[in-house]
């Protein structure tokens, strides 16, 4: 599959703090600037509505809507919400909670009415006192953040989202797909092909690059892969990325899901994630003496997602439908292990193009494009970062197709798999050290009872696979 390999200006990170921690004063011009830029575009483009996003713990896209007087007020002391109202929010008790626009997110939204034109900024949840609020999943991310720019360290992502089309579903039917294609199809009449392109014709519109598209292996099944950048702006861009591609979907008639695993027998919906940190401009990850160029940051840092990888899949795979994808035979990595090319293991890393030292980074394959990235990506790098900070080292590469050895032979060599269920991954997590830590103490244990639930709900579900089976043979 195509994988992004241009350059990582790390110059160009604007929402990242200076690693060293200077220039306090020049962040908080640029902060103004920027603010000062939102009024002046609100009032220049006539925006009647500005939409305040945030997320709740599952990643679910959450607004409310201000007007222009009162953003400036908003964009000074955040506006207050009820918390409570919010899914692994606040409780009763303590509802209220602060949402503080970041202005560096601040877009017009392309559609809607023409003449009464809406936008849309993500914001920080705070309590009332200004401290950061620990249920809010960006606040989880900036912490991790801030740990990589105290290493002197910024994190890049590169993430490549697959999704299904299908015809709007009617309740209990199976997905009737819109195409027959496979990988790289070109499919010119079908309704597929269109909506891609306009999907991406409205990405770039709200300042969101594409670097590939293209029709994926499974009937109606499609990829779009988004260009690199800072992980905080990454995660706001999945964020937005998963809203376009449904209302496009949705404004031509047709239904477009991240789940992971939504048809039986065909490969599912992964988003696989390029991850490198840099240190100013220089890849941490890049060493030309190595023969797979790869720093011993890099391999502290593989060694780390290897150790943790079981810890964190219930971060990176939250759904029961997830783990219909993570089986062997569909491409879905199953195996904790690493290799340059092999996409059997749950590490790839890629060969950049031309030797680009700028591009070398490395592919971890289990996510998909359900997972909170928020709390995704705070989990991979809590993970790498503790193999950095401890010297992990990495295991040697398995270079071979894992999907075709023996439990026997994967014992032998040390390869253990990812957890095979939501349950399985739950009871891992609970016990994780690391996790607790990268989540905080609030969401960690929502996200426990929240899966809990959805588990034992999944457990006494009785399934048409099990009516077709048994009600009549036993």
């Amino acid at each position: 599959m195509p994988t992004p390999s241009g350059d990582l200006p790390a110059e160009n990170c604007t929402r990242c703090p200076d690693p060293a921690g200077n220039d306090k004063t020049g962040v908080m011009g640029v902060l103004e600037q920027q603010r000062d830029y939102v009024l002046r575009t609100v009032e220049e483009r006539g925006v009647r509505l500005i939409r305040l996003w945030f997320t709740d713990v599952l990643g679910n896209l959450k607004s409310f809507a201000i007007s222009p007087a009162e953003l400036e007020n908003a964009l000074e002391d955040g506006m207050s919400f009820d918390g409570s109202s919010i899914d692994g929010f606040s409780r009763i008790q303590e509802s209220d909670v602060l949402a503080i626009p970041d202005p560096n997110t601040f877009e017009v939204l392309p559609w809607g009415d023409p003449k009464a034109t809406e936008a849309r900024v993500f914001c920080d949840i705070h309590h009332l006192d200004g401290s950061p609020f620990h249920g809010d999943p960006r606040q989880v991310l900036r912490r991790q953040l801030d740990a990589a720019h105290a290493m002197g360290y910024t994190f890049y992502v590169a993430p490549d989202i697959e999704f299904f089309y299908f015809a709007t579903p009617e309740r209990g039917q199976i997905p009737v797909t819109l195409d027959e294609g496979g990988f790289f199809d070109l499919t010119t009449t079908d309704v597929a092909g269109s909506l891609r392109k306009q999907t991406i014709r409205t990405l770039e519109t709200m300042s969101i690059p594409v670097e590939y598209s293209f029709h994926e292996d499974a009937p109606s099944q499609h990829e779009i892969d988004l260009r690199h950048t800072d992980a905080l702006t990454m995660a706001d861009s999945i964020m937005t990325f998963r809203l376009v591609v449904k209302e496009v979907a949705a404004t031509n008639g047709v239904h477009a899901t991240f789940m992971p695993k939504p048809l039986e027998g065909v490969q599912g919906s992964g988003m696989h994630v390029h991850l490198s940190l840099f240190e100013g401009d220089e890849n941490a990850f890049y060493d030309a003496h190595d023969p797979n160029n790869l720093s011993p940051v890099a391999k502290s840092f593989m060694a780390g997602l290897l150790r943790h990888a079981a810890e964190i899949t219930a971060i990176t795979n939250q759904t029961v439908n997830s783990y219909k994808r993570l089986v062997p035979g569909f491409e879905a990595p199953v195996h904790i292990s690493w290799a340059r090319n092999n996409r059997s293991g749950l590490i790839r890393v890629p060969i950049p193009k031309r030797g680009n030292p700028s591009a070398t980074r490395i592919e971890y394959r289990s996510p998909d494009p359900a997972c909170n990235p928020y709390l995704a990506f705070a989990v991979l790098l809590a993970a790498g970062l503790r193999g950095v900070r401890e010297g992990y080292e990495l295991a040697p590469e398995s270079d071979a197709n894992l999907f075709e050895m023996s439990d026997a032979e994967l014992s032998k060599l040390g390869i253990d798999q990812l957890p095979q269920s939501l349950s399985d991954s739950l009871k891992v997590m609970e016990g994780s050290e690391l996790v607790q830590e990268a989540l905080g103490e609030h969401i960690f244990e929502w996200f426990l009872r929240n899966k809990r639930s959805e588990w034992r709900a999944y457990k006494t579900h009785v399934s048409a696979f099990e009516i077709d089976r048994y009600l009549k043979a036993l």
